[in-house]
């Protein structure tokens, strides 16, 4: 049998951006499913045997209603802390092994889960990117010649991309990725924790490029327009 692939949704955030009034991975799109649905189904799909659970922070029983068939984590400090600290909770407390994670509003292509699986089968660190530009909100990135991160936060110059919010650590990588996310602050982006780790301990992570593959963080109306042109095309297909 395959074991079961650990896979993280970070879902405890406010999301104000926005401007919804419930947790932004509740958000519904074109198809009627909502953000949190759509990534559920999709690694159902795309992924052999997920075992997922959700960390949960900002109006967490609504969240938990509307997922009942996984687990949870809860970061009862979502009002005072980011997405480093609940990571950093969810690598405490699910199963030994590598942990595949994404945070609760990125829309994307569920065929892209066959590029991550087969790293994921390696046990192999990654970061997924794409090559498109990007602004001032955006994670991006440098990477080296043989394809490892080197840059990873919203204040890099040049980058070469954006980082997408899907994300794997390898079994080996794991410690010294908690170690690091110890040591973010509270307000730290996890990506904060993987630059760390890379800088200080140097920690290999793959720029996984899925240019080809449709993702898209939804922080603003806009983003969500976007999600729900690409949506909008499948329903349609469908029909």
């Amino acid at each position: 049998m395959n074991s079961p692939v650990n896979t993280v949704i970070l879902a405890a955030g406010m999301g104000t951006r926005l401007g919804m009034p419930h947790p932004k991975p509740l958000t519904p799109l074109a198809d009627g499913r909502s953000i949190m649905r759509q990534q559920l189904d999709n690694l159902s799909v795309g992924l052999t045997n997920p075992l997922v659970t959700i960390v949960v922070g900002f109006h967490a029983e609504e969240v938990m209603a509307h997922a009942p068939e996984v687990r949870f984590v809860y970061n009862e400090r979502y009002e005072h802390t980011n997405t480093s600290k609940s990571l950093l909770r969810a690598l405490r407390l699910v199963p030994p092994g590598g942990v595949l994670w994404l945070n609760g509003d990125v829309v994307f292509d569920p065929r892209l889960l066959t590029r991550v699986a087969e790293l994921v089968a390696e046990d192999r660190s990654f970061v997924c990117v794409n090559t498109e530009a990007c602004g001032e909100e955006e994670v991006k990135y440098t990477a080296s010649r043989d394809g490892l991160v080197e840059k990873l936060s919203k204040s890099v110059v040049d980058g070469l991309g954006e980082a997408v919010g899907i994300n794997y650590i390898a079994s080996t990588d794991r410690p010294t990725l908690v170690e690091h996310l110890e040591a973010c602050t509270d307000t730290d982006y996890f990506e904060r924790g993987i630059e760390s780790a890379i800088e200080t301990a140097g920690m290999p992570v793959l720029a996984l490029d899925i240019s080809e593959y449709f993702v898209v963080e939804v922080d603003f109306a806009g983003d969500l327009e976007r999600a729900n042109v690409e949506v909008g095309k499948t329903v349609t297909s469908a029909a």
